[in-house]
C-alpha cells in the first residue's frame, strides 16, 4: 500500500519545496511572483493540498538557485509520480474520497494513536464486525460499495500492522465499545477475541477507559493521531464525523490532542488490566 501512495509523495515534495524556498530566503509571495501565480498556489503545494507539476518544480528550482541536477531530478520524479493512480484505482469507489487520503497517511505513519468511544478501531476489526458497523452507520450505502469498503478495511490491517517496519500502534477504547453489540452476540464475541489476539503484537497496545472513571478529556471526541515518518510533513490528527472528515496539522491542534492522549492514557486501565477486562466481557457473550 505504501508504494501506491500519491499522498505521501505529495507531502514529501511539498515539504522539500518549502525547505528550499526558505533556504533561498524567499517568501511565499516572492515565489508566487516568479511562477506568475497566486501565493495560495504556492502554499497549497507546500502543504500538500495540491500536487506540484514538473513545470512548477523546474521553475521553482530555478528561482531558488538550485543547480544540483540529482536533487532536481529527484523532485521532478516525485512530481511525475504524484500523477500515478492511487488507492482509488486499487480499491474502487468507497463512497468517500477522504478515506483514500487517510489510508495513504496511515501507510506512512511511524506511530498511530487512536481513541474510539463507540466502536473498535478499524485496524482491530473483524470482517463481520466491520460489515455490520458500516451498514449500521450508513444504512443507505449500496451493497457493492459496502463490500469494497469492508475489503479495503481488511487490507489495511496486514498492510499497516504486519509490514516489515510496522508503526507503533496505541489504541484506546471507551468501555462503551465493549457493550455495544454491533452485529449481534456471535460477531461481538469473535470481535473481542480478535482484538485480544492483535493486542499481543509487540508494537500494539490496547487500553480500555472504564465507566467508573466518569468524565475525562477527549470523551465524546474520537480521533486518530498520526506521527508521520521523516520527510513526509508534520504530524496529523484525523477526525471523522457523520458529514465530513477533518485533518488537523496546526501546532495548537496537535498540542491539544497530545494532551488528550496523555490524559486518556492516565485514565485508562493499564494494558494488562485492559486485556483482562476485554476477556471478561468476551465470556459474557459466550453465555
Amino acid at each position: 500500500m505504501a508504494e501506491n501512495n500519491p499522498t505521501l509523495r505529495r507531502r514529501r515534495l511539498g515539504g522539500r519545496l518549502r525547505e528550499l524556498r526558505k533556504q533561498a530566503g524567499l517568501t511565499v509571495e516572492q515565489a508566487a511572483e516568479v511562477l506568475l501565480c497566486t501565493p495560495s498556489k504556492i502554499s497549497r503545494m507546500e502543504n500538500a493540498q495540491r500536487g506540484a507539476s514538473q513545470r512548477d518544480v523546474r521553475d521553482l528550482c530555478a528561482a531558488y538557485g538550485i543547480s544540483d541536477e540529482d536533487l532536481i531530478d529527484q523532485l521532478m520524479t516525485l512530481a511525475r509520480e504524484i500523477r500515478k493512480p492511487g488507492l482509488k484505482h486499487e480499491h474502487g469507489d468507497l463512497g468517500n474520497d477522504a478515506l483514500y487520503t487517510y489510508m495513504e497517511l496511515e501507510a506512512g505513519a511511524s506511530s498511530i494513536t487512536e481513541f474510539q468511544t463507540a466502536c473498535f478501531p478499524g485496524l482491530l476489526q473483524t470482517e463481520d464486525y466491520a460489515r455490520a458497523l458500516i451498514r449500521g452507520l450508513l444504512p443507505r450505502m449500496a451493497d457493492d460499495v459496502l463490500e469494497r469498503r469492508v475489503a479495503a478495511r481488511m487490507a489495511r490491517q496486514p498492510a499497516v500492522l504486519e509490514r516489515p517496519k510496522p508503526p507503533r500502534y496505541w489504541a484506546f477504547i471507551d468501555e462503551a465499545v465493549l457493550h455495544r453489540r454491533v452485529g449481534g452476540t456471535e460477531i461481538m464475541r469473535a470481535q473481542l477475541e480478535h482484538a485480544l489476539v492483535i493486542a499481543e503484537k509487540r508494537h500494539v497496545t490496547l487500553q480500555v477507559v472504564p465507566f467508573d472513571k466518569g468524565a475525562y478529556m477527549g470523551a465524546g471526541s474520537p480521533f486518530v493521531y498520526l506521527e508521520m515518518e521523516e520527510g513526509v510533513g508534520s504530524h496529523v490528527v484525523y477526525i471523522e464525523i457523520l458529514v465530513r472528515n477533518e485533518y488537523l496539522e496546526r501546532s495548537d491542534d496537535l498540542d491539544v490532542h497530545r494532551e488528550a492522549i496523555d490524559q486518556i492514557r492516565a485514565t485508562a486501565l493499564d494494558p494488562r488490566a485492559s486485556l483482562e477486562c476485554i476477556a471478561q466481557m468476551m465470556r459474557t457473550y459466550m453465555n
